[in-house]
């Protein structure tokens, strides 16, 4: 029987694989959505709405996988959320070049982001199980974990889009490979304990509907959600807007995401010094405005400016999550419902940011669509202050009794 040392040490690595997965899996279907839009004839805006059915389903996921993990545990509802994510995927890919049909493709996604959501929060709750066990922070270097999977599942999808092969060839092997891999990274997982068995659910219903009365918590969930607007507009739109805005070839729109998420990656890895020696709201000012000055030159280019701009804009889209999240768990008593609202507000860009950008695109094109990622950060550089570290032992209020 191992050592408790050599259990933690293993809990690690698992967790860490399954974020790395969940990245991997999630870059290589954005990596086929050129040749989704392609293949289904889907303008900017028909692009937008079915991205916006498969951001439907994490928003979904979100609020229920809390009550998910408390009956299943982590272990068991990554393992379900990773089988009915890759295999939507797989059917994805069907959908697509097989059926060619929208509404079939729509409705595999959203499976396929439901599962994915689930995944996400579950592998989080585990995360901060084994960081709590190692008496460190980790969870930054889990987050980089996934951002490297990214960077890998976007270099694959840059090789299978340049040798042309297929779409579901390609979403296929990711669905056996990738299952297989996240049944044995959760093996190594710690038992879950109370508190981390329940997650954002661990405190009464009464206690989490009052977290969405806190002024501090609504207001980092609305710099939350500029960042993931900043990282979801990169990952959905950015290789169509180099391949629409500049005459590219579909792997060359592939290689600019692949440059945003490998500078997005180096910059979470880089940031926590920065963080520790500066301070949360002025590096996280400095990297939104980086993400704004990098979707601008993707726009205005020329073509090697524009790849640039995308690794400046991945720099930027890089800390602005991640450090929502610790800052809404600064008070260990109350983090898992305020955690809860920052994340659901935070997903809310996922759910509204493709139609929103499809829309634009669909009259001025999606390179100059881009350029909302600078007008959405200007006013998120008015909160910052919210990142700071609330007084000690800050109550949680309850919500007025109902009579």
């Amino acid at each position: 029987m191992p050592s408790a040392a050599v259990a933690l040490s293993r809990a690690h690595v698992g967790v860490a694989t399954s974020f790395a997965l969940a990245g991997f899996a999630f870059a290589s279907w954005a990596s086929r959505i050129p040749d989704t839009s392609v293949a289904l004839s889907l303008g900017p805006r028909g692009l937008g709405l079915l991205l916006l059915v498969g951001s439907a389903g994490s928003v979904l996921a979100l609020p229920l996988s809390g009550w998910v993990v408390s009956h299943l545990g982590t272990a068991r509802t990554v393992r379900y959320g990773a089988m009915l994510a890759l295999g939507a995927l797989a059917v994805v890919g069907l959908a697509v070049s097989v059926l060619h049909s929208v509404a079939a493709t729509g409705a595999a996604l959203f499976g396929a982001t439901f599962g994915i959501g689930s995944w996400d929060v579950a592998m989080n709750v585990q995360g901060a199980r084994v960081e709590q066990a190692l008496g460190r922070s980790i969870m930054p270097r889990l987050h980089a974990a996934f951002s490297l999977g990214t960077v890998a599942g976007a270099g694959v999808g840059t090789v299978a889009t340049a040798a042309r092969l297929p779409i579901p060839v390609h979403l296929g092997l990711l669905a056996v490979l990738g299952l297989a891999t996240a049944v044995w990274s959760v093996r190594a997982y710690l038992p879950d304990g109370r508190s981390a068995a329940t997650g954002a659910t661990g405190h009464s219903v009464r206690r989490s509907l009052a977290a969405w009365t806190e002024r501090r918590t609504l207001l980092i969930g609305l710099i939350v959600l500029v960042a993931a607007f900043a990282e979801g507009t990169a990952n959905d739109w950015l290789a169509l807007a180099m391949v629409t805005g500049y005459g590219l070839p579909t792997w060359a729109g592939t290689l600019a995401l692949a440059t945003f998420l490998t500078a997005m990656t180096l910059g979470r890895a880089i940031g926590t010094v920065l963080l520790d020696r500066y301070g949360r709201a002025r590096v996280v000012g400095v990297t939104l405005a980086m993400a704004a000055t990098g979707a601008g030159l993707v726009w205005l280019g020329p073509v090697p400016v524009a790849y640039a701009g995308a690794a400046l804009w991945g720099v930027g889209a890089s800390l602005g999550f991640p450090v929502g999240m610790s800052a809404a768990a600064d008070d260990p008593e109350h983090a898992g419902a305020r955690v809860a609202v920052v994340s659901t507000i935070g997903y809310l860009a996922f759910l509204a940011g493709p139609p929103v950008v499809g829309l634009v695109g669909q009259h001025s094109g999606v390179l100059v669509a881009i350029t909302i990622v600078g007008l959405a950060a200007a006013p998120a550089l008015l909160l910052l202050p919210a990142l700071g570290a609330p007084p000690r032992a800050a109550p949680l209020p309850e919500p007025p009794r109902s009579m």
